[in-house]
């Protein structure tokens, strides 16, 4: 199948994407073409213009420091599966862009895309919403810094405006003592998740936990977090560190999940993923802060 027609843009400045982007009503931001072109390919979306910003290379970047990870609206999965300094300040990010398809798609997809795209049943924007990161949006008019709980509003719905670009994502730094875990159970491996979840468990310095979230994928309209404190003071309730029962707080994500039936899953069976994969990787999550700190 073959695109609507559209006009064709590849500005080769951000300045110049941004100006483009005010004057062309309508317009689509192409830099993956991961999720846009099958859309455009099946008549499911007909854009006016298309704005190509692969050609802007300041927006190609990976940038690590002990605050977190910034990456650029044009960085590939495959750059930030293999950048080992941004595995060390938020491993989380790894463990869920390798969930990400396969590898062919997460060498041109990007990760700000993915963002935009807001799929609320893709890996990276459960993984920002649990970690509370954030979104930079630039247009002629300016830019701003909108949080990934006010960044995504409903299946494919962003709070971008028509004008604006999302010219990096922020994740931040895993606290001290911190172990994370991403899960998902998919039909095949690289098809959607029919459920999935992103976890970070923090322990003090006794090594008891003193703070556990979830952020889940493909069981609301929106990526969901959960702050798992309370099921976390029961789960190590009389147990010596390290030894938790994480299975209150799993029925404690069931009771909190409406997911809707499809044809690939009904609700009654992702409700059931849910409980099951948060379990394992809180425990995953859990392993990996001991890991951490021996």
């Amino acid at each position: 199948m073959k695109p609507p027609p559209f006009e064709y843009h590849a500005p080769r400045t951000l300045d110049e994407a941004l100006g483009t982007l005010a004057e062309a009503a309508g317009a689509k931001v192409l830099a993956g073409g991961q999720s846009l072109i099958p859309l455009l390919n099946m008549r499911l979306a007909a854009p006016p213009h298309l704005v190509d910003i692969n050609r802007i290379a300041a927006l190609d970047t990976i940038e690590v420091s002990e605050r977190g990870v910034l990456v650029g609206a044009v960085a590939r999965h495959t750059a930030v599966e293999r950048a080992a300094d941004a595995a060390r300040v938020q491993p989380l990010l790894r463990q869920a862009v390798r969930h990400v398809a396969h590898p062919v798609i997460r060498n041109r997809g990007t990760v700000v895309g993915s963002l935009a795209h807001a799929d609320p049943a893709a890996e990276l924007p459960a993984v920002l919403s649990v970690l509370g990161g954030q979104v930079e949006a630039a247009s002629a008019r300016g830019t701003r810094t909108i949080a990934a709980g006010d960044f995504f509003l409903g299946p494919l719905e962003s709070a971008l405006d028509p004008d604006e670009l999302a010219v990096a994502a922020f994740f931040p730094a895993a606290a001290p003592r911190t172990g994370t875990a991403f899960l998902e159970t998919a039909r095949r491996h690289g098809d959607y998740a029919l459920a999935g979840v992103a976890a970070l468990v923090t322990l003090d310095e006794d090594l008891r936990v003193s703070g556990a979230r979830a952020g889940y994928l493909g069981v609301d309209a929106v990526p969901l977090v959960l702050d798992l404190a309370e099921p976390a003071a029961a789960a190590q309730a009389g147990r010596p560190p390290g030894t938790l029962d994480w299975s209150e707080a799993a029925a404690f994500a069931r009771d909190r999940t409406e997911p809707e039936s499809d044809i690939h899953a009904d609700a009654d069976y992702r409700r059931h993923l849910v409980g099951v994969l948060t379990e394992r990787a809180l425990h995953a999550a859990t392993a990996a802060a001991l890991e951490g700190v021996r």
